[in-house]
Formats: C-alpha cells, sequence, structure tokens
C-alpha cells in the first residue's frame, strides 16, 4: 500500500512557514494533537525528511486539497 501524501503549511510565531509533503496520517495526527491542545513537540514524516515541530510555536496549519499542477494531465 502506498502512504497517501499531502501539502501542509505550518506557521510558526514569527512568521516563519514550513510547507512539505506529509504522510496524510502523520498530517491528520499533527492536526488532532494540536486541537487536544498538545504542548511539547511532535515529530513529522515529510517526503525529505523527519521535522520535529515545537507545538507551543505553530500558529496555524494549512492543508491543501490537492497539489496544484500547471499544465495538461493526460
Amino acid at each position: 500500500m502506498v502512504d497517501e501524501r499531502v501539502r501542509i503549511e505550518i506557521a510558526f510565531d514569527g512568521g516563519q512557514v514550513l510547507s512539505v509533503l506529509a504522510v496524510a496520517e502523520a498530517a491528520e495526527e499533527l492536526e488532532r494533537t494540536l486541537d487536544a491542545g498538545g504542548d511539547g513537540a511532535f515529530s513529522l514524516d515529510a517526503e525529505d525528511g523527519l521535522y520535529t515541530v515545537a507545538l507551543r510555536k505553530v500558529v496555524y496549519v494549512k492543508r491543501f486539497t490537492r497539489e496544484s499542477r500547471v499544465g495538461f494531465t493526460p
């Protein structure tokens, strides 16, 4: 089974934004942890590596509905 990946942006206090292509299950777990008021750190498995996010610094998470592509698809 192939892991579905979704594009998410994580904005941090101070203005930095991290944009990653992450496993959908990991993105959902991040959202659940933030909704529950989680504190501490969260490890996010992304296409280009493993990120550890300080939850108390997260301002918002944006989840893209689909990957944007320019051009035609067959």
